[in-house]
């Protein structure tokens, strides 16, 4: 019998993503150092940083940051679902979180968020390799 594709997180995992969340200064450094990494591989770099933009906005309501923030913690923590490394699909599971995150939050994504993003992704200085 195969082993599956995907497997249930440990206790490890889980314990280190509830950490990431908790631990805010240290998720947004994470974020970075991996958005700069991957962001030229990503098609959805814009929804991500402007999730970012609202879960670290302080007039976002508590629940949205939390849902946004462990979608956040999902991307950034290196040992997820399919693992990033793989080209074209390495990237499908986070871009299902965020898009799941979003979908729960939509209304709490501003155009101020998104024109951030955008400005952002302008001035970020993105891995090539």
């Amino acid at each position: 019998m195969s082993e599956p594709v995907t497997k249930p997180f440990t206790k490890a995992e889980m314990d280190a993503m509830r950490a990431a969340t908790r631990d805010e200064e240290s998720l947004k450094r994470r974020f970075w150092e991996k958005f700069r990494r991957v962001a030229g591989k990503i098609p959805f770099a814009e929804d991500l940083v402007a999730a970012f933009y609202c879960a670290t906005d302080s007039k976002t309501p508590s629940r949205v940051k939390l849902i946004l923030l462990g979608a956040i913690a999902y991307f950034v923590f290196p040992m997820d679902a399919v693992s990033d490394l793989l080209p074209l699909i390495g990237f499908a599971d986070d871009a299902a979180v965020l898009a799941a995150a979003i979908t729960q939050v939509a209304g709490s994504i501003t155009e101020e968020h998104r024109k951030k993003a955008r400005d952002t992704l302008g001035e970020v200085s993105i891995d090539k390799a």
